[in-house]
Protein backbone atom coordinates (compact mmCIF):
# COMPACT_ATOMS: atom_id res chain seq x y z
CA UNK A 1 0.00 0.00 0.00
CA UNK A 2 2.77 2.52 0.89
CA UNK A 3 4.38 1.85 -2.49
CA UNK A 4 1.56 2.37 -4.49
CA UNK A 5 1.04 5.41 -2.60
CA UNK A 6 4.39 6.62 -3.70
CA UNK A 7 3.45 5.89 -6.98
CA UNK A 8 0.05 7.74 -6.68
CA UNK A 9 2.06 10.90 -5.61
CA UNK A 10 5.05 10.94 -8.23
CA UNK A 11 1.92 10.75 -10.46
CA UNK A 12 0.06 13.61 -8.86
CA UNK A 13 3.21 15.50 -8.78
CA UNK A 14 4.20 14.78 -12.53
CA UNK A 15 0.53 16.29 -13.56
CA UNK A 16 0.80 19.16 -11.72
CA UNK A 17 4.17 19.80 -13.07
CA UNK A 18 2.63 19.64 -16.38
CA UNK A 19 0.28 21.76 -15.95
CA UNK A 20 2.60 24.59 -14.42
CA UNK A 21 4.96 24.40 -17.23
CA UNK A 22 2.17 24.64 -19.93
CA UNK A 23 0.46 27.39 -18.13
CA UNK A 24 3.91 29.23 -18.63
CA UNK A 25 4.23 28.38 -21.97
CA UNK A 26 1.03 30.27 -22.39
CA UNK A 27 1.95 34.03 -22.73
CA UNK A 28 -0.43 36.79 -23.29
CA UNK A 29 -1.49 38.20 -26.90
CA UNK A 30 1.07 40.76 -27.53
CA UNK A 31 1.22 43.98 -28.45
CA UNK A 32 1.54 43.21 -32.10
CA UNK A 33 -0.71 40.62 -32.07
CA UNK A 34 -3.50 42.61 -30.67
CA UNK A 35 -2.70 44.80 -33.53
CA UNK A 36 -2.91 42.56 -36.33
CA UNK A 37 -6.22 41.32 -35.17
CA UNK A 38 -7.62 45.12 -34.92
CA UNK A 39 -6.39 45.86 -38.21
CA UNK A 40 -7.73 43.32 -39.97
CA UNK A 41 -11.00 43.73 -38.20
CA UNK A 42 -10.90 47.50 -38.77
CA UNK A 43 -9.72 47.21 -42.21
CA UNK A 44 -12.69 44.33 -43.31
CA UNK A 45 -15.27 46.75 -41.56
CA UNK A 46 -14.12 49.86 -43.15
CA UNK A 47 -13.97 47.71 -46.68
CA UNK A 48 -17.05 46.13 -46.55
CA UNK A 49 -18.93 49.97 -45.49
CA UNK A 50 -16.91 51.82 -48.49
CA UNK A 51 -18.05 49.16 -51.49
CA UNK A 52 -21.17 48.95 -50.01
CA UNK A 53 -22.40 52.39 -49.88
CA UNK A 54 -20.53 52.47 -53.76
CA UNK A 55 -23.60 50.17 -55.07
CA UNK A 56 -26.31 50.50 -52.68
CA UNK A 57 -28.78 51.57 -55.38
CA UNK A 58 -28.04 48.58 -57.41
CA UNK A 59 -28.14 46.65 -54.38
CA UNK A 60 -31.76 47.96 -53.26
CA UNK A 61 -32.75 47.05 -57.22
CA UNK A 62 -31.69 43.86 -57.30
CA UNK A 63 -33.57 43.01 -53.91
CA UNK A 64 -36.43 44.46 -55.82
CA UNK A 65 -36.60 42.46 -58.72
CA UNK A 66 -36.01 38.96 -56.55
CA UNK A 67 -38.69 39.82 -54.76
CA UNK A 68 -41.65 41.07 -57.19
CA UNK A 69 -44.54 38.93 -58.81
CA UNK A 70 -44.37 37.83 -62.44
CA UNK A 71 -47.70 39.30 -62.84
CA UNK A 72 -47.44 42.83 -61.47
CA UNK A 73 -43.69 44.07 -62.64
CA UNK A 74 -42.76 47.41 -61.90
CA UNK A 75 -38.88 47.25 -62.39
CA UNK A 76 -38.07 45.76 -66.12
CA UNK A 77 -34.61 46.13 -66.20
CA UNK A 78 -31.23 48.27 -64.37
CA UNK A 79 -31.67 51.68 -65.87
CA UNK A 80 -35.52 51.57 -66.04
CA UNK A 81 -35.52 50.21 -62.12
CA UNK A 82 -33.61 52.96 -60.97
CA UNK A 83 -35.45 55.98 -62.92
CA UNK A 84 -38.59 54.17 -61.47
CA UNK A 85 -36.90 54.24 -57.85
CA UNK A 86 -35.37 58.38 -58.58
CA UNK A 87 -39.06 59.23 -60.19
CA UNK A 88 -40.90 57.58 -57.42
CA UNK A 89 -38.98 57.73 -54.30
CA UNK A 90 -36.09 60.00 -54.67
CA UNK A 91 -32.27 59.99 -53.86
CA UNK A 92 -33.31 58.68 -50.54
CA UNK A 93 -35.36 56.02 -52.45
CA UNK A 94 -31.89 54.89 -54.07
CA UNK A 95 -30.69 54.82 -50.52
CA UNK A 96 -32.87 52.93 -48.71
CA UNK A 97 -31.81 50.43 -46.88
CA UNK A 98 -28.18 51.21 -46.85
CA UNK A 99 -27.74 52.26 -43.04
CA UNK A 100 -29.11 48.55 -42.31
CA UNK A 101 -27.07 46.81 -44.74
CA UNK A 102 -23.91 48.89 -43.43
CA UNK A 103 -25.07 48.29 -39.56
CA UNK A 104 -24.48 44.55 -40.74
CA UNK A 105 -22.49 44.41 -43.42
CA UNK A 106 -18.93 46.82 -41.39
CA UNK A 107 -19.30 43.62 -39.06
CA UNK A 108 -19.47 41.23 -41.22
CA UNK A 109 -16.48 42.03 -43.57
CA UNK A 110 -14.43 42.37 -40.57
CA UNK A 111 -15.36 39.19 -39.21
CA UNK A 112 -15.43 38.10 -42.78
CA UNK A 113 -11.76 38.93 -43.72
CA UNK A 114 -10.28 38.49 -40.14
CA UNK A 115 -12.00 34.46 -40.73
CA UNK A 116 -10.04 33.87 -44.19
CA UNK A 117 -6.44 35.40 -42.51
CA UNK A 118 -7.37 32.91 -39.49
CA UNK A 119 -8.16 29.94 -41.50
CA UNK A 120 -5.76 30.16 -43.93
CA UNK A 121 -2.64 30.22 -41.41
CA UNK A 122 -4.57 27.21 -39.71
CA UNK A 123 -5.15 25.38 -42.83
CA UNK A 124 -1.76 26.02 -44.60
CA UNK A 125 -0.11 24.99 -40.69
CA UNK A 126 -2.18 21.86 -41.25
CA UNK A 127 -1.27 21.40 -44.76
CA UNK A 128 2.42 21.84 -44.03
CA UNK A 129 2.29 19.38 -41.11
CA UNK A 130 0.23 16.36 -43.15
CA UNK A 131 2.63 16.79 -46.20
CA UNK A 132 5.91 17.38 -44.51
CA UNK A 133 7.11 20.44 -46.66
CA UNK A 134 7.46 23.64 -44.58
CA UNK A 135 8.05 25.58 -47.74
CA UNK A 136 4.52 24.70 -49.18
CA UNK A 137 2.03 27.45 -49.90
CA UNK A 138 -1.61 27.19 -50.23
CA UNK A 139 -3.16 25.90 -53.04
CA UNK A 140 -6.68 27.08 -55.01
CA UNK A 141 -8.47 24.85 -53.42
CA UNK A 142 -7.25 25.26 -50.09
CA UNK A 143 -7.81 28.66 -50.20
CA UNK A 144 -11.61 28.09 -51.29
CA UNK A 145 -11.82 26.18 -48.23
CA UNK A 146 -10.33 29.19 -46.18
CA UNK A 147 -12.46 31.42 -47.64
CA UNK A 148 -16.02 28.87 -46.93
CA UNK A 149 -15.29 28.90 -43.19
CA UNK A 150 -14.77 32.73 -43.27
CA UNK A 151 -17.86 33.56 -44.99
CA UNK A 152 -20.12 31.19 -43.07
CA UNK A 153 -18.38 32.48 -39.67
CA UNK A 154 -19.24 36.00 -40.92
CA UNK A 155 -22.98 35.57 -42.47
CA UNK A 156 -23.84 33.73 -39.25
CA UNK A 157 -22.68 36.00 -36.89
CA UNK A 158 -24.78 38.72 -38.42
CA UNK A 159 -27.47 37.16 -40.19
CA UNK A 160 -30.88 38.83 -38.24
CA UNK A 161 -29.67 41.95 -39.52
CA UNK A 162 -29.55 40.46 -43.19
CA UNK A 163 -33.21 39.57 -42.92
CA UNK A 164 -34.19 43.05 -41.72
CA UNK A 165 -32.26 44.77 -44.13
CA UNK A 166 -33.77 42.76 -46.77
CA UNK A 167 -37.25 43.85 -45.79
CA UNK A 168 -36.33 47.47 -45.11
CA UNK A 169 -34.99 47.56 -48.63
CA UNK A 170 -38.38 46.43 -49.81
CA UNK A 171 -40.62 48.47 -48.20
CA UNK A 172 -41.74 51.81 -50.09
CA UNK A 173 -44.11 54.59 -48.92
CA UNK A 174 -47.45 52.97 -49.84
CA UNK A 175 -46.89 49.77 -48.05
CA UNK A 176 -49.18 48.79 -45.36
CA UNK A 177 -46.98 49.16 -42.50
CA UNK A 178 -43.37 50.38 -42.20
CA UNK A 179 -40.30 49.46 -39.97
CA UNK A 180 -38.80 52.36 -38.68
CA UNK A 181 -35.62 50.94 -38.38
CA UNK A 182 -32.89 48.33 -37.76
CA UNK A 183 -34.15 47.60 -33.72
CA UNK A 184 -37.84 48.53 -34.46
CA UNK A 185 -38.00 45.63 -36.87
CA UNK A 186 -36.03 43.09 -34.73
CA UNK A 187 -38.53 43.56 -32.26
CA UNK A 188 -41.35 43.21 -34.81
CA UNK A 189 -40.09 40.03 -36.09
CA UNK A 190 -38.83 38.52 -33.19
CA UNK A 191 -42.51 39.05 -31.31
CA UNK A 192 -44.56 38.99 -34.32
CA UNK A 193 -43.12 35.75 -35.70
CA UNK A 194 -40.31 34.44 -32.85
CA UNK A 195 -36.76 34.46 -32.74
CA UNK A 196 -36.44 31.24 -35.35
CA UNK A 197 -37.89 34.09 -38.12
CA UNK A 198 -34.66 35.68 -37.60
CA UNK A 199 -32.82 32.67 -39.21
CA UNK A 200 -35.63 32.30 -42.06
CA UNK A 201 -33.64 31.16 -45.33
CA UNK A 202 -30.50 30.47 -43.52
CA UNK A 203 -29.82 27.49 -45.11
CA UNK A 204 -29.36 28.14 -48.57
CA UNK A 205 -27.36 31.94 -47.16
CA UNK A 206 -24.82 28.61 -46.07
CA UNK A 207 -24.93 26.72 -48.92
CA UNK A 208 -24.73 29.95 -51.02
CA UNK A 209 -21.83 31.12 -49.21
CA UNK A 210 -19.39 28.25 -49.86
CA UNK A 211 -18.74 28.65 -53.55
CA UNK A 212 -19.91 32.85 -53.55
CA UNK A 213 -17.24 33.81 -50.11
CA UNK A 214 -14.74 30.79 -51.34
CA UNK A 215 -14.79 31.46 -54.84
CA UNK A 216 -14.16 35.14 -54.31
CA UNK A 217 -10.93 34.61 -51.71
CA UNK A 218 -9.85 31.88 -53.74
CA UNK A 219 -10.01 33.27 -57.09
CA UNK A 220 -8.84 36.55 -55.92
CA UNK A 221 -5.38 35.43 -54.36
CA UNK A 222 -4.78 33.01 -56.75
CA UNK A 223 -4.83 35.45 -59.44
CA UNK A 224 -2.63 37.65 -57.33
CA UNK A 225 -0.27 34.92 -57.11
CA UNK A 226 -0.22 33.55 -61.22
CA UNK A 227 0.26 37.33 -61.94
CA UNK A 228 3.08 38.02 -59.93
CA UNK A 229 5.16 34.58 -60.70
CA UNK A 230 4.55 34.65 -64.41
CA UNK A 231 4.28 38.51 -64.94
CA UNK A 232 1.94 38.75 -68.15
CA UNK A 233 1.73 42.17 -70.00
CA UNK A 234 4.30 43.59 -67.19
CA UNK A 235 0.89 43.68 -64.49
CA UNK A 236 3.15 43.00 -61.87
CA UNK A 237 6.21 44.98 -60.60
CA UNK A 238 8.51 42.47 -58.34
CA UNK A 239 6.40 41.19 -55.77
CA UNK A 240 3.64 43.77 -55.79
CA UNK A 241 0.66 44.54 -58.39
CA UNK A 242 -0.90 47.77 -58.84
CA UNK A 243 -4.13 48.90 -57.70
CA UNK A 244 -5.60 48.95 -61.06
CA UNK A 245 -4.66 45.32 -61.60
CA UNK A 246 -6.03 44.27 -58.17
CA UNK A 247 -9.17 45.62 -59.12
CA UNK A 248 -9.62 43.53 -61.98
CA UNK A 249 -8.75 40.68 -59.79
CA UNK A 250 -11.68 41.50 -57.58
CA UNK A 251 -14.19 42.07 -60.72
CA UNK A 252 -13.29 38.61 -61.63
CA UNK A 253 -13.35 37.12 -58.77
CA UNK A 254 -16.56 38.93 -57.76
CA UNK A 255 -18.10 38.12 -60.83
CA UNK A 256 -17.43 33.69 -61.03
CA UNK A 257 -18.49 33.89 -57.20
CA UNK A 258 -22.08 35.55 -57.58
CA UNK A 259 -22.64 33.84 -61.05
CA UNK A 260 -22.37 30.65 -58.94
CA UNK A 261 -24.26 30.77 -56.10
CA UNK A 262 -26.62 33.80 -57.09
CA UNK A 263 -29.95 31.17 -57.07
CA UNK A 264 -29.34 30.57 -53.73
CA UNK A 265 -29.41 34.17 -52.86
CA UNK A 266 -32.87 34.90 -54.83
CA UNK A 267 -34.20 31.56 -52.63
CA UNK A 268 -33.23 33.03 -49.35
CA UNK A 269 -34.49 36.64 -50.27
CA UNK A 270 -37.72 34.80 -51.33
CA UNK A 271 -37.55 32.89 -47.66
CA UNK A 272 -36.95 35.93 -45.42
CA UNK A 273 -39.96 37.66 -46.63
CA UNK A 274 -42.08 34.42 -45.64
CA UNK A 275 -44.80 34.83 -42.54
CA UNK A 276 -43.83 38.43 -43.10
CA UNK A 277 -47.81 40.04 -42.93
CA UNK A 278 -47.09 42.32 -45.59
CA UNK A 279 -45.15 40.26 -47.86
CA UNK A 280 -48.00 40.06 -50.30
CA UNK A 281 -47.86 43.64 -50.72
CA UNK A 282 -44.22 43.33 -51.99
CA UNK A 283 -44.25 39.77 -53.67
CA UNK A 284 -47.52 39.79 -55.24
CA UNK A 285 -47.96 43.21 -55.91
CA UNK A 286 -49.04 46.42 -54.27
CA UNK A 287 -51.67 44.68 -52.32
CA UNK A 288 -53.92 43.33 -54.92
CA UNK A 289 -53.63 40.05 -54.10
CA UNK A 290 -53.60 38.99 -50.44
CA UNK A 291 -52.26 35.26 -51.13
CA UNK A 292 -49.96 34.52 -48.43
CA UNK A 293 -46.08 33.65 -49.27
CA UNK A 294 -44.98 30.97 -47.51
CA UNK A 295 -42.23 28.29 -47.91
CA UNK A 296 -41.81 25.74 -45.79
CA UNK A 297 -37.86 25.27 -46.41
CA UNK A 298 -35.38 25.60 -49.00
CA UNK A 299 -36.50 22.91 -51.33
CA UNK A 300 -40.17 24.08 -51.19
CA UNK A 301 -39.02 27.51 -52.22
CA UNK A 302 -37.15 26.36 -55.23
CA UNK A 303 -39.87 24.15 -56.27
CA UNK A 304 -42.74 26.88 -56.17
CA UNK A 305 -40.55 29.31 -57.62
CA UNK A 306 -39.82 27.32 -60.99
CA UNK A 307 -43.28 26.21 -60.74
CA UNK A 308 -45.35 29.23 -61.23
CA UNK A 309 -42.68 31.68 -62.47
CA UNK A 310 -40.18 29.44 -64.34
CA UNK A 311 -36.32 28.80 -63.57
CA UNK A 312 -35.38 32.05 -65.07
CA UNK A 313 -37.33 33.62 -61.92
CA UNK A 314 -33.62 31.81 -59.86
CA UNK A 315 -31.95 34.68 -61.90
CA UNK A 316 -34.17 37.68 -61.42
CA UNK A 317 -31.69 40.85 -60.62
CA UNK A 318 -28.87 39.23 -61.55
CA UNK A 319 -27.93 41.97 -64.11
CA UNK A 320 -28.02 44.88 -61.61
CA UNK A 321 -26.52 42.26 -59.54
CA UNK A 322 -23.41 41.66 -61.92
CA UNK A 323 -23.05 45.33 -62.50
CA UNK A 324 -22.76 45.95 -58.42
CA UNK A 325 -20.86 42.92 -57.97
CA UNK A 326 -17.81 43.93 -59.68
CA UNK A 327 -17.20 47.24 -58.38
CA UNK A 328 -18.42 45.64 -55.12
CA UNK A 329 -16.08 42.98 -54.32
CA UNK A 330 -12.85 44.81 -55.97
CA UNK A 331 -13.43 48.03 -53.69
CA UNK A 332 -13.78 45.65 -51.52
CA UNK A 333 -10.58 44.02 -51.48
CA UNK A 334 -8.59 46.92 -52.66
CA UNK A 335 -9.57 49.11 -49.69
CA UNK A 336 -8.97 46.15 -47.68
CA UNK A 337 -5.35 46.06 -48.49
CA UNK A 338 -5.06 49.41 -48.56
CA UNK A 339 -6.70 50.32 -45.35
CA UNK A 340 -3.86 47.43 -43.86
CA UNK A 341 -1.04 48.79 -45.54
CA UNK A 342 -1.96 52.25 -44.32
CA UNK A 343 -2.59 50.90 -40.84
CA UNK A 344 1.01 49.07 -40.63
CA UNK A 345 2.67 52.70 -41.31
CA UNK A 346 1.12 54.30 -38.71
CA UNK A 347 2.30 51.82 -36.29
CA UNK A 348 5.65 51.98 -37.52
CA UNK A 349 5.65 55.98 -36.99
CA UNK A 350 3.96 55.65 -33.57
CA UNK A 351 6.74 53.36 -32.50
Amino acid sequence: MASEDVVEGKRSESAVSTIVNLAEGVKAPSHAAIFSICKSLAAGGIAGGVSRTAVAPLERLKILLQVQNAHSIKYNGTVQGLKYIWRTEGLRGMFKGNGTNCARIVPNSAVKFFSYEEASRGILWFYRQQTGNEDAELTPLLRLGAGACAGIIAMSATYPMDLVRGRITVQTDKSPSQYRGIFHALRTVFVEEGPRALYKGWLPSVIGVIPYVGLNFAVYESLKDWLVKTRPFGLAQDTELSVTTKLGCGAIAGTIGQTVAYPLDVIRRRMQMGGWKNAASVVIGDGKSKATVEYSGMVDAFRKTVRHEGVGALYKGLVPNSVKVVPSIAIAFVTYEVVKDILVVEMRISD
